[in-house]
């Protein structure tokens, strides 16, 4: 390697590193132009002062769902709107009580007071809020499915949509927001709840090989200098996006590749830089969900770990003959945590052929990796 192609100490490959982060929100965002629409006109009757029409969108990760709602809500935040659209991340706001408090947040700018406060107490505040200024609240529930145990989404969508019962002249609109393609709304939902939520499905599909390479080019052109990426190294990328079905996981593979790149003080991304990213990066998901379980979900997914060394086949009842002595977990806690912990595919739940409703547990990943984690 010559001088010239090093880097140095003070030089990065990096134009703007923010275009790498999960969160971060493109100007120029493609391909979900007509899901875009068909949102816009679902929340019309909003921005006019009527309570909006519900929707539950679905679509696997990283197909663009969160983007859209986002740049929509940014739309409304724009313009002359009765509307008062709140987005919450279901990952970590995960209980009735958490919802609440972070959509009193958004409306009222500051936490509802903590003396005392039950999750009835926050909703008055919030509906005396919306019926005092005459406001329509949207709300949508990103990765909804989060919220699918301990009766957790059935609760919250039950005070939202029959608010107008306990509190007059109250319009609120809800958008459901599924990733996981398994889960059907219409099995795990109330009938006290969809009687009166009816949504229109908005469906997003995955991106197609040209659309992917696109989207990341798109995000180079942004967030590298020129040269740094070639299209037959991004082309690498772009396989391994489509092989684990999540643009999230190619946008964090150039930040890494990036990264390695910089770590050896050359100015270009090569192949075998781009291989390293990936060891690390299509483990996001495993990071992601397990950063949303709660304490005792944690726990549980741990000793399920210590088990799985010790035992090549483990049974629902025989994990819960250990859980109910170590962790000291009732058998409905502990049912309804193995059941998310299959949900966000952390575990393999099935039943044992012809012995009951026995089922056999294995994990998904590799135990160091889930500890890793953890």
């Amino acid at each position: 390697m010559t001088l010239k192609n090093m880097l140095m100490w003070d030089e990065t490959l990096f134009r703007d590193p923010d275009v790498f982060e999960i969160d971060y929100i493109p100007d120029q965002f493609n391909y979900r132009e007509s899901q875009m629409r068909e949102l816009a006109f679902l929340l019309r009757p909003g921005i006019k002062g009527s309570r909006p029409l519900n929707a539950t969108i679905k679509g696997t990760p990283g197909t663009g769902k969160t983007t859209s709602i986002k740049k929509i809500f940014a739309d409304i935040g724009e313009i002359k709107s009765k509307m008062i659209p709140v987005h919450i991340n279901c990952q970590v706001e995960n209980t009735r009580f958490m919802i609440l408090s972070q959509i009193y947040r958004q409306i009222a700018g500051h936490n509802p007071s903590a003396a005392g406060n039950s999750y009835k107490r926050v909703f008055e505040s919030i509906a005396d809020i919306l019926l005092t200024e005459d406001r329509v609240l949207l709300v949508a529930l990103d990765d909804a499915n989060y919220l699918l145990f301990e009766n957790e989404l059935n609760n919250i969508l039950y005070l939202l949509l029959r608010s107008h019962e306990t509190y007059p002249g109250t319009r609120i609109g809800v958008m459901v927001i599924i990733s996981d393609m398994d889960v059907d709304l219409s099995r795990e939902l109330d009938i006290r709840v969809t009687s009166v939520f009816s949504p229109t499905e908005v469906y997003f599909p995955p991106y197609s090989v040209t659309e992917t390479f696109q989207i990341l080019k798109e995000r180079v052109l942004q967030g590298l200098y020129p040269g740094v990426l070639s299209d037959k190294n991004l082309d690498l990328i772009v396989d391994h996006t489509l092989r684990s079905g999540d643009m999230r996981v190619g946008i964090d593979m150039i930040k890494r590749a990036g990264l390695n790149a910089e770590k050896e003080a050359v100015r270009e991304i090569s192949e075998e830089h781009i291989h390293e990213a990936y060891k690390i990066s299509r483990f996001l998901h495993l990071k992601y969900s397990i950063q949303a379980l709660r304490r005792e979900e944690k726990d549980l997914l741990r000793l399920l770990v210590d088990l799985s060394r010790k035992d090549e086949q483990l049974t629902s009842g025989q994990v819960y003959t250990i859980v109910k002595k170590k962790l000291k977990l009732g058998y409905t806690i502990y049912y309804e945590a193995l059941r998310k912990l299959d949900t966000l595919r952390l575990i393999n739940l099935e039943f044992r052929d012809g012995r009951g409703r026995t089922r056999l547990i294995n994990l998904r990943y590799d135990p160091d990796k889930i500890l890793f984690y953890l």
